[in-house]
């Protein structure tokens, strides 16, 4: 939505990067897709298919292309390392919610080059290093951005879910969830076969601890209440991604997600309540 938005402001031309049929980007044609452009913008992590995207690479070719890159890395910063420096990209954008902490507040980061180019897009108290009759002078480096009163609440509970998330260990938060994941993909598949269909790639390699599934013969939002009957929250719906639904010729999917504070034995709830539910409806 914000490419869009902004074409029709300045009229950019927007390109899209393909998802191929193990839901990983094709990136075939990357080089022929980069040709001219200003900015590649790319999530960490898709939200509905668990994929990771090869970041580097994609980084990598943005750059000989004379492009910068940007990830949306609210849905994979609280679930392994994330090392701006060694991934090469430029800008990093997530929210606090996605890491347990609190609604309203996220994080913005740039390479501090690009940080004192950019100019303020909001005014107010605490921005400004001098004002003139003739003008006004911002303050340097990320002061700039943070126009009026901050939300000090929120940042106060951003700062605690980070270092709660660093107590844990991120390789440790990625290897559980891997493991958490890997089995609960091989069960899905044992257990019911072609009845439910995972969207979203089978192997663990590059896949973080996201599955989305449609259940044959029944809508996501039926399948989600008979799990809500077993205490088994997920998310049923387009998650956003209605071009990627699309895709994949899907209205909408159940999608189950694995955090740090997930256990072996939620799979096992899951899967009863998803047995049930295919009961149910059959």
């Amino acid at each position: 939505m914000p490419w869009f938005q902004l074409r029709d402001e300045i009229d950019i031309d927007v390109r899209f990067l393909r998802v191929d049929d193990e839901y990983r980007l094709d990136l075939s044609n990357l080089d022929e897709l980069l040709k001219g452009a200003k900015l590649l913008s790319v999530t960490g992590m898709s939200n509905v298919l668990g994929t990771i995207n090869p970041l580097r690479a994609l980084a990598d070719a943005a750059h000989h292309n004379g492009a910068l890159v940007a990830v949306d890395a609210a849905q994979s910063i609280a679930h392994g390392p994330f090392d701006v420096q060694a991934l090469d990209v430029d800008f990093i954008a997530f929210s606090a919610h996605k890491m347990l902490g609190p609604t309203g507040i996220g994080i913005f980061w740039t390479r501090e080059e690009i940080l004192q180019a950019m100019p303020p897009f909001l005014g107010g108290g605490g921005m400004i290093a001098d004002v003139r009759l003739d003008g006004y002078t911002p303050a340097s480096g990320p002061t700039r951005f943070e126009a009026g009163t901050p939300p000090i609440a929120e940042a106060a509970g951003l700062n605690a879910s980070v270092l709660y998330l660093q107590a844990l260990g991120m390789d440790n938060i990625a290897k559980h969830e891997a493991e958490l994941t890997a089995d609960a993909l091989a069960r899905l598949d044992a257990e019911f076969g072609d009845v439910v269909r995972v969207i979203g790639p089978s192997s663990t390699i590059d896949r973080g601890g996201v599955i989305s599934f449609v259940v044959q013969g029944v809508h996501p939002h039926d399948v989600a209440q008979v799990l809500d009957q077993f205490g088994v929250c997920v998310r049923p719906g387009h998650h956003c991604a209605k071009p990627l639904m699309k895709r994949f010729d899907l209205a909408a999917t159940v999608r189950a997600s694995f955090g740090p504070y997930s256990l072996a034995e939620d799979t096992n709830v899951l899967l009863e309540a998803l047995a049930h539910s295919v009961k149910v409806f059959a």
